[in-house]
């Protein structure tokens, strides 16, 4: 039987008040079912960009406001700018991370937030006119351009929560090629991520393939950074429902001769369900894998499309769910 590799650990940024410590302005703590149960799988590096500026817990809320055309961090109870030490924090700590694979950020923080977090005209006005990426998440999709970013409320969307944990459990294991310096390593890589890679995006498939055969004949460090970068670039976006569907159907005649008709007529129906939406691509996905297991002369295998990440996530999940517990979002 095919024993499929076991997985590095991602090394992931998140914001401290989601499932870590209550440190949010009024002293409480972000519930998230998903993240509770990715402690088990990953390395979170909490942090919580206001205290880090020097604002403790309880302390007065802060908010983004426009100012003649230029946006501060602001303080409205004490009148404080807090502009320059958010922005100081933010590069200092962003450029002092050596290896990490992925952000989850506090939703609509006008710190932490990704693209919603509310731009007022003026400390006390009640009503906002804008909304766009807290300073810190401002920062992160800055400086680490197409990386897996995502906050606590994206994260609870399947196909979103299926897309940000393929990529971070890819970047995880990219960083352990890196530090192995072997082209052989980075070849394999490559190899055993062809589906993925083709569900993504076809046509990175032959520029990712020429870096790692290192056709330009660059050194082992720049190769694996240029296929970071295209990596990122191919993975951006989830995989279609489209492609998903083209991937998994051709995986399916390629191992339709081992099944009986009740099988095919049961993955059939599951196709359908996942085209209605009723079902992610990782269930559809855990059935060939154990088809593709029963052929072992099947070219599919190891092919990380089929287990792109733990499937113990995946239960995990789903057994919170059952239990009836409320992750309500505090915004």
């Amino acid at each position: 039987m095919t024993k499929y590799p076991k997985f590095k650990i991602p090394k992931i940024v998140i914001s401290r008040c989601i499932e870590h410590d209550p440190v949010r302005y009024n002293g409480s703590m972000v519930k998230s079912a998903e993240v509770e149960v990715l402690k088990k799988f990953v390395e979170f590096i909490p942090v919580c960009p206001e205290i880090e500026i020097g604002l403790g817990v309880p302390r007065e809320p802060v908010r983004i406001v426009r100012i003649n055309k230029n946006d501060r961090l602001i303080q409205p109870a004490t009148g404080r700018d807090l502009t320059v030490e958010i922005n100081r924090f933010s590069e200092n700590f962003l450029s002092s991370l050596t290896s990490v694979d992925g952000f989850i950020l506090k939703n609509k923080s006008p710190t932490s937030g990704m693209a919603n977090a509310y731009v007022y005209p003026g400390p006390d006005k009640a009503n906002s006119i804008d909304k766009r990426a807290g300073f810190f998440g401002g920062a992160v999709l800055s400086k680490f351009k197409n990386y897996p970013v995502e906050d606590e409320g994206r994260i609870k969307n399947h196909r979103i929560r299926e897309n940000f944990l393929t990529r971070i459990f890819m970047l995880s294991e990219l960083r352990d090629v890196e530090k192995s310096g072997k082209y052989s390593r980075l070849s394999a890589f490559h190899h055993k991520n062809k589906t993925l890679i083709q569900a993504y995006d076809q046509n990175y498939l032959k520029i990712l393939g020429n870096i790692a055969a290192n056709k330009e004949e660059l050194t082992f460090s720049e190769s694996v950074k240029n296929y970071r970068k295209n990596l990122l670039t191919a993975t951006n976006d989830p995989v279609s429902y489209k492609s998903n569907i083209n991937a998994m159907m051709h995986a399916f005649g390629q191992i339709s001769g081992i099944l009986n008709k009740e099988e095919k007529e049961f993955f059939l129906e599951n196709i359908r369900a996942y085209k209605d939406n009723l079902l992610p691509a990782i269930a559809l996905k855990n059935i060939l894998k154990t088809w593709i297991v029963r052929d072992d002369n099947n070219s599919l295998t190891g092919q990380t499309f089929f287990e792109p990440y733990p499937k113990e996530i995946t239960f995990y999940m789903a057994e919170e769910m059952e239990r009836g517990k409320e992750y309500a979002v505090i915004r």
